[in-house]
């Protein structure tokens, strides 16, 4: 009885609304994070533990190009495309040759990948944190909090990128091509499809989003050589229980599992470091009782 008095100790309905708030603003930045890893390994087959690596140079690229420039926005776009264009290059010069392998092959590729670029961050930008400076400054008024007008601005801009990759996949040609390489890659093949393009095509826009991501979350953290680990590990755990290659149930469960995380750091009994082992809890359930996605619908 003590315990659960502890537990449910100062918990509020404004501390409610408040942390759901938090749980979905950080759940549509690991949507977009997780939505270029669900699309590599859809197309590919690539488990990419690099991923990480380009959230953070993307994070990097755009210190680099807002401290040039001064303008955040211009930073957002040219550290995308600039990390996109990386992994263009990445996908044909280490993967590319590995297509057909053993799946460990490019596991290990892309381990390696990502020791390359976080020795790389490290020996170029140091261990000291770098900052990147919020477009808007300003806060609005959440009961007893003043909430920053840039959190709302992350969730929905997260949402918009979703968006026109969503459409670009439904209607655009190569878009088209893609979810018909997904589907068959061989019949895509036949049908005079440049699968290996589509392959290269597919693996830059996922690090593109990536660096988007990276770039929109830096201003609320500081920007250093490991800031990916943490968030690869969760876009893992959200393509998992998503389902591996289900784009919308990896958004699904980006926001599911934040939330869970926000509503499991308000318990006394639990501190907010602890709160992450909810994604890990909801990851087991998953695999033992869904392993194909709790967000894939079941065969009849």
């Amino acid at each position: 009885m003590d315990l659960l008095q502890q537990c449910f100790h100062g918990m509020s309905f404004d501390l409610f609304v408040i942390q759901t708030l938090n749980g979905i603003v950080t759940g549509m930045i690991l949507a977009l994070v997780a939505s270029g890893l669900t699309l590599i390994f859809g197309i590919m087959d690539v488990v990419n533990f690099a991923h990480g690596e380009l959230f953070m140079l993307g994070a990097y690229m755009g210190v680099l190009v807002l401290a040039t420039t001064g303008s955040f926005w211009l930073a957002l776009i040219l550290a995308t495309l600039i990390v996109g264009l990386i992994g263009a290059a990445l996908q044909i010069t280490t993967l590319r040759p590995l297509i057909g392998r053993d799946p460990l092959t490019t596991i290990l590729a892309t381990f390696g990948i990502s020791l390359i670029l976080q020795n790389y961050a490290l020996w170029q930008f140091g261990p000291v944190a770098r900052k990147i400076q919020e477009p808007y400054t300003g806060h609005f008024n959440l009961f007893y909090l003043e909430y920053p007008w840039y959190r709302l601005v992350i969730a929905g801009l997260s949402a918009a990128i979703i968006g026109g990759f969503w459409m670009f996949l439904k209607y655009g040609k190569y878009g088209i091509w893609i979810r018909a390489t997904t589907q068959d890659r061989v019949m895509a093949q036949a049908m005079g499809i440049p699968v290996p393009w589509v392959h290269t095509a597919a693996f830059a826009i996922g690090a593109g989003m990536a660096a988007a991501s990276g770039v929109l979350f830096g201003p609320l953290v500081g920007v250093n050589h490991i800031m990916g680990l943490d968030w690869v590990l969760k876009a893992f755990i959200v393509v998992v229980v998503g389902g591996m290659g289900n784009l919308g149930g990896s958004i699904a469960a980006a926001i599911l599992i934040s939330l869970l995380e926000a509503y499991a750091s308000m318990l006394g009994c639990i501190s907010p470091a602890q709160a992450v082992i909810v994604s890990f809890v909801v990851l087991v359930l998953t695999l033992l009782f869904r392993p194909t996605g709790l967000f894939v619908p079941t065969p009849k």
